[in-house]
Formats: C-alpha cells, sequence, structure tokens
C-alpha cells in the first residue's frame, strides 16, 4: 500500500447535547481529518509516521471523551498476570523472579546501609522474565508482519528496522497515551450466552444488531470494544481448556472493515486473545488460503490500516451495569523495542 493511496478529507462528528439531571452536557466538534468513508485510513500520515490511526487524537477530542465522565465511576478494564496465567502459544509464558528480598540481604550483608540500620530496614524487589504479549495489551503496529520482505505498517521492513533488541519502528514506545470516546459491543449478551461458543464468528450483522439492542451508535474516532464474554474464565486456572476454547470467538475480517471503514473505529479490542475468530481445526486450511493468512484480521487492522488491536479486557463490569458508552484511557509503559504495551491497566470512566 502506498502512502498516497488515501486522498485528504474532513470528516466532522458532532455529539448531540443531552441533558440529564439539569445539566446540559457541552457539545464538541471532532474534526477527523485522514479517515474516509469506505475506505478507512491507511498508510496516510507520511513515510516516517509510526501511530496510525490514533494520529486522529487531539486535544478536542481527548476533552469530548471526558465530558462523557458524569459521575466519576471507574471500571477497571485490566487483569491480574501471573506465572500460571493463560497465554496464547505463539508468546512465551512470564515469571517473576524475587531478585532482593528482606531475608537475603540481611544474611548475605551486601548492603552496608542495611546493616547499619537501626530499624531492620531492608526491601523487595523482582526480577522479571515475561513476554510483551501477555494480559490486558495493545499491540504495536510493528507486531504483525508479511510479504517476502517481512514489512510492517507504513512500508517498514525487517531488514531495514528489525533489532536484536526489538523492532526500531512501530515499537509500543509510539503508541501515545489514548483518551477517546469508548464503546462496548455485547455481541454475548445480544445472542442471549454467557459467552460466545468456541469458534463463533462474529459478522457486521452481529454487531448491529447489539448496537441497536444497546441503543447505541458508533461515531468516527471511537474505541470499540466486543464482548464474548470469554474473559470471565480468566481466574479459574483449573480449567485453562475453557478459556482457551471461548478464546477463539472473534471478529470476523468483514466485520473488521465494517468496524473501520463504514464507522471509522480508532482502535478495536476484546476480551480475547487475538480479538479475531479462530477456525476449527478442520477449517483452518480453509481459512488461511480464502485469506492468504491465519490472522487476516491482524494483518488488516495493523499492517493495512494502521488500526491498534486491543486484548484481553476486562469487560464484565462494563456489561454488568449497561455501560455502552464512557471515556477510555490508557497507556503503555515506554519499554523501548517491545511490540506491545502489555500487562495494562486501562479504565473506562463514566
Amino acid at each position: 500500500m502506498k502512502s498516497n493511496v488515501f486522498r485528504y478529507v474532513s470528516i466532522v462528528s458532532v455529539s448531540l447535547i443531552t441533558v440529564g439531571l439539569g445539566v446540559a452536557q457541552v457539545t464538541s466538534v471532532i474534526s477527523l481529518k485522514k479517515w474516509e468513508p469506505g475506505r478507512g485510513w491507511g498508510w496516510v500520515w507520511g513515510p516516517d509516521d509510526e501511530v496510525g490511526a490514533l494520529n486522529e487524537m487531539t486535544n478536542a477530542s481527548r476533552l469530548a471523551a471526558v465530558r462523557l465522565i458524569q459521575n466519576g465511576k471507574t471500571f477497571d478494564l485490566g487483569i491480574t498476570y501471573d506465572r500460571n496465567s493463560f497465554k496464547w502459544p505463539g508468546h512465551s509464558p512470564g515469571e517473576i523472579i524475587t531478585f532482593r528480598s528482606p531475608e537475603g540481604v540481611k544474611r548475605q550483608g551486601d548492603f552496608f546501609p542495611a546493616l547499619d540500620s537501626k530499624r531492620g530496614t531492608t526491601w523487595h524487589s523482582s526480577a522479571l522474565f515475561i513476554n510483551d504479549n501477555v494480559a490486558t495489551q495493545i499491540d504495536g503496529l510493528g507486531h504483525a508482519v508479511e510479504g517476502e520482505d517481512n514489512h510492517w505498517y507504513n512500508g517498514f521492513k525487517e531488514e531495514d528496522w528489525g533489532g536484536n533488541w526489538g523492532p526500531r519502528k512501530c515499537d509500543a514506545v509510539t503508541i501515545p497515551p489514548v483518551v477517546a470516546r469508548g464503546v462496548l459491543i455485547d455481541v454475548a449478551r445480544s445472542k442471549g450466552a454467557r459467552a460466545l461458543p468456541p469458534h463463533y464468528k462474529i459478522t457486521s450483522a452481529d454487531l448491529r444488531d447489539a448496537l441497536a439492542a444497546q441503543r447505541t451508535k458508533l461515531q468516527p474516532g471511537d474505541v470499540v470494544l466486543v464482548r464474548t464474554g470469554a474473559i470471565q474464565f480468566w481466574e479459574d486456572i483449573n480449567d485453562r481448556e475453557l478459556l482457551a476454547a471461548h478464546d477463539t470467538a472473534g471478529l470476523s475480517l468483514e466485520a473488521a472493515q465494517w468496524l473501520v471503514e463504514q464507522n471509522g473505529a480508532m482502535m478495536i479490542g476484546s476480551d480475547t486473545s487475538g480479538l479475531e475468530y479462530w477456525p476449527r481445526a478442520d477449517n483452518a486450511d480453509a481459512h488461511r488460503k480464502q485469506h492468504g493468512s491465519f490472522m487476516p484480521v491482524h494483518n488488516y487492522l495493523l499492517i493495512e490500516q494502521g488500526v491498534h488491536i486491543a486484548e484481553f479486557h476486562y469487560l464484565e463490569e462494563l456489561a454488568s451495569t449497561k455501560t455502552w458508552e464512557f471515556c477510555y484511557i490508557c497507556s503503555t509503559a515506554k519499554i523501548r523495542g517491545t511490540t506491545a504495551g502489555f500487562a495494562l491497566r486501562p479504565i473506562a470512566m463514566r
């Protein structure tokens, strides 16, 4: 895809005035500079860009998102990670290792200020051996790679920008702090299911039905979070197969295209490890042949459109309180070379 594929357009989205408890909510006008209905985004921000669709955030759009907060209620969208937690098989497990302990410092006597402490002062610190794609996360635009030249978003190639300490373009450091209008699409609820069945392929019709049931409308520049119900099995360490099974439900490519090209979703996430639909073993070959990839939604969003993917977000409390619209806030750690912001704790506020 060339950087000049999409022409410059200006789309204006106006949030309507609503009145509640005698207080008029302030209107805000959000101008999207690069999104084009029917096409989405793409490589439109210049040859050096590493941010993608999140470039559309402005002071005005962030302020509009903050104005959605009415009573300060805060929802924790992060999940707790430990060495036994579920992970996608393409990533390594993580270990949290005690590096210094109170007993060790005192017994080894190798930190002299501690030996002279009348109060017996020491400390805990831990060393981490952990994958950069565990628990609640946002995929960086360098995560998915394709083609004989091993390129990712904006045409960055492995031979030019790969490295022994992670990719040197589009790593997680380039993900800006995200403050935006968030929308939950509760597909599981709309189907009357505790969780979507394994290998359920979510279509745009499913998304439209769920939005209609919720009486929720999407706006260009939204962070869209899709609930399958799978995350409720996260803490059950005795039945990893249950989470693994439901984790295979997810977005079809057609649904992802509908969210981006027709509705201007700026970031898309879910409560699963990979957002997208995973076929049964007996249909995997046909799926790959049809799309040319085992993860076509990742290729489309990250590589072609520059739309970040949010994974393993805890959406149960939002769903149980029917909080469909909220201010979404998330920031990733600045660890150079990481391919995703990992073990995150995003919040939704209303």
